[in-house]
């Protein structure tokens, strides 16, 4: 499981050519990542763990909690919370942060934490589905701690043409604007948007689409949010999500210039597949959410087959 060398996005015209940009990434190592927690927590399946560290070193999760296959499905997610002094092994809260309702926007489950730490405390975008489990709206909700966080309502609301605002990764300037990129669906596929706003739910400004699927290529359909590593400022970079029309989600990568404003490399190969399973109702899917950079390693937080999470250590060549 590894990157090929970078290449020029052919979507944008702005791109610079492949040889002025040599940047890679590989993996090193996967961790599994586990969750000790009560029952009601035990009992489902784990996705979109996202994990950062503290200023004392703890690590701590979010992770959205799913009903498994074959079981009453009443919500399509919780969201708990937990602690770590590794980043493996986390000590999870006895009662989940985030819970669907009551209010109508995320009735139906909650789903996709993304941490956002800020002087008061924490602000968590979730997605938030409706009661028919077919809709979703980007939310948020914030708090003093993730034990006592209070919803706040719709961040980013969907539209005609965005639908199912979800998965956001948030990036924040030096001069107090709040960068968001976030999937919607669009054309029966998934898509990256970007907008920039004054506040954690806006007002929205959108902005050029950051890129696009690529032809005869395994994210030549689908492309979803994925974390960034900002360790260098002048070159961003996005662990991405990308899938051809059947869903087959794998993990790759894109580098921007300081801005965001255009691409300037991106990887031909996926970072991470999944591996292959016997179980033929495994779900063929690789889904990054976060990643934490410590002690200079790289590490990239991910579900695999909806059900399971993982790590791995991002070698940077």
């Amino acid at each position: 499981m590894h990157g090929t060398a970078a290449t020029a996005d052919p979507h944008r015209k702005d791109d610079v050519a492949p040889s002025d940009i040599e940047l890679d990434f590989n993996v090193r190592r996967i961790d599994t990542v586990a969750l000790d927690g009560p029952p009601a927590l035990m009992a489902r399946d784990l996705m979109s763990p996202f994990v950062w560290r503290e200023d004392d070193g703890r690590w701590g999760i979010m992770v959205r909690a799913v009903t498994r296959p074959g079981e009453p499905m009443v919500d399509t997610g919780q969201i708990w919370a937990g602690w770590s002094d590794d980043g493996r092994r986390f000590a999870m809260l006895d009662a989940p942060s985030i819970v669907p309702g009551p209010d109508a926007h995320d009735a139906g489950g909650v789903e996709d934490p993304t941490v956002v730490r800020t002087a008061d405390g924490y602000v968590v975008y979730y997605s938030g589905v409706l009661a028919d489990h077919a809709h979703g709206e980007l939310s948020y909700a914030t708090g003093p701690a993730l034990d006592r966080l209070v919803k706040s309502g719709v961040a980013l609301a969907s539209s005609k043409s965005e639908g199912n605002t979800k998965e956001a990764t948030v990036d924040r300037s030096d001069d107090g604007r709040w960068r968001l990129f976030y999937e919607y669906a669009a054309d029966d596929a998934s898509r990256i948007g970007l907008a920039i706003g004054a506040g954690v739910a806006g007002p929205w400004t959108e902005q050029p689409t950051p890129f696009m699927p690529r032809e005869d290529s395994w994210d030549d359909w689908h492309l979803s949010t994925g974390p960034l590593l900002r360790d260098d400022p002048a070159m961003p970079v996005m662990f991405y999500n990308g899938a051809t029309r059947d869903a087959r989600w794998r993990i790759g990568w894109v580098a921007f210039d300081a801005d965001y404003t255009r691409v300037v490399a991106r990887g031909i190969q996926p970072l991470v597949t999944p591996p292959p399973v016997d179980d033929r109702s495994a779900t063929d899917i690789a889904f990054a959410a976060s990643v934490v950079v410590a002690d200079g390693a790289i590490w990239l937080y991910y579900s695999l087959e909806d059900r399971r999470l993982a790590r791995a250590l991002i070698r940077r060549s």
